[in-house]
């Protein structure tokens, strides 16, 4: 979508058209649709508008409600942060003491929108002058307050009030990347920024050695989905690492604590993935009074129950056998003909399993395939 197309969105005539889409979707088929729109709009305006009506859709799993306010465009969308994590970024910086804050790279206005929302001053920069136009819109939509520049952020100045708040694109002509050596802006620029009052969205699998010296890494997930890693400047950083599990707010932080490792007890506790990234399974086990069955594997064990955000429980049922044919004879006792397998640290492909046992019965299982002091071991387990 160019600029002159986005622009004729926002006229009155471009709203009916929207509101009619919004209307018509799923009544008529988008052939059927189209071709009755054409003959009184311009063919680009008319695919302009369907395209952002399907992307409104997709966009409610990010924004909610919200999202049947707000424009898009298909990469921006996909990079743009889930609201609750924007918003959860906006009030921890409300915490810190942030005013306002400069959204370098702002895209189409997710972060933006929350900043604002958190009573912060909010300012975008954005060098694609189709995204700028859109987060202003977007602002707008929203009944929020707050300014979008179109221009280069590496030439943006930063008033001496602002912090800078930065998501690097993580995509080029050839897909997503995962290396920071591909990020834009670079890298290097990044950790520039990040020396001083800065913050980072990056991605999650970002790797603790890339972290600077005296920067905070925050591995944050939302409904059980690991979406990033934020790096705190050097004036926010309370901890080196810190896992946050949303909706909850739940977070834990990195002390080096070391965990006992023995046998299993009758309950397992499986990390959310925020703590495994966060390299947190030992904090976890010490703050659960458990120990791990493996020093290289992601459960803890654990005495009683203790009910957390931070992990899934499980009770033991019964140790099973761990290879197939009499783990098979096992799970026919007990006619289980539903099964879903958890592995961790074993090498085997969960679905090819249960392919191969072959299961008949109705009842249901969960069966955990991990190592315990080095050995595959098999557990029937219930969810807490």
């Amino acid at each position: 979508m160019d600029l002159e197309t986005f622009e004729q969105l926002l006229t009155p005539a471009g709203q009916l058209l929207l509101a009619e889409i919004a209307e018509r979707a799923g009544v008529e088929s988008d052939l059927a649709l189209g071709t009755r729109l054409r003959k009184t709009y311009v063919p680009g305006l008319v695919a302009a508008a369907v395209t952002q009506n399907h992307l409104r859709g997709k966009a409610v799993a990010k924004f909610g409600d919200d999202a049947a306010r707000m424009y898009f465009t298909h990469d921006a969308l996909e990079q743009s942060t889930r609201r609750s994590v924007a918003d959860h970024r906006a009030a921890r910086l409300g915490t810190h003491g942030a005013t306002a804050v400069v959204d370098l790279g702002c895209g189409i206005g997710g972060d933006l929108a929350a900043l604002a929302r958190a009573g912060l001053r909010a300012r975008g920069v954005e060098l694609d002058p189709v995204r700028a136009a859109i987060a202003t819109a977007n602002l707008g939509a929203l009944e929020l307050d707050g300014e979008v520049i179109c221009g280069d952020v590496r030439e943006a100045a930063i008033r001496p009030d602002e912090v800078a708040f930065v998501d690097p694109a993580r995509r080029d002509g050839r897909g997503r990347t995962f290396s920071t050596a591909e990020l834009q802006p670079p890298w290097d620029w990044v950790r520039h920024l990040l020396a001083g009052r800065a913050v980072a969205k990056l991605m999650p699998g970002l790797a603790h050695d890339v972290v600077p010296h005296g920067v905070e890494a925050e591995w944050v997930s939302d409904r059980g989905s690991l979406v990033e890693a934020c790096l705190w400047g050097a004036p926010f950083a309370s901890a080196t690492r810190r896992a946050t599990v949303l909706p909850s707010g739940a977070e834990l932080v990195a002390t080096g604590e070391p965990a006992a490792v023995a046998d299993v007890g009758p309950y397992l506790y499986e990390p959310d993935d925020a703590v495994i990234r966060a390299g947190l399974v030992s904090e976890l086990a010490a703050k659960l009074g458990g120990w791990l069955p493996d020093p290289h594997i992601a459960y803890i064990a654990s005495d009683g129950v203790h009910p957390t955000p931070l992990a899934r429980g499980f009770r033991i049922v019964d140790e099973l056998p761990f290879r197939e044919k009499p783990l098979k004879a096992a799970l026919q006792v007990r006619r289980i003909g539903t099964l879903t397998i958890k592995k961790r640290g074993v090498d085997i492909v969960p679905e090819e399993v249960i392919r191969r046992l072959k299961l008949k019965g109705p009842n249901t299982a969960t069966v955990v395939m991990t190592r315990v002091l080095g050995e595959g071991r098999a557990f029937l387990v219930d969810r807490l």
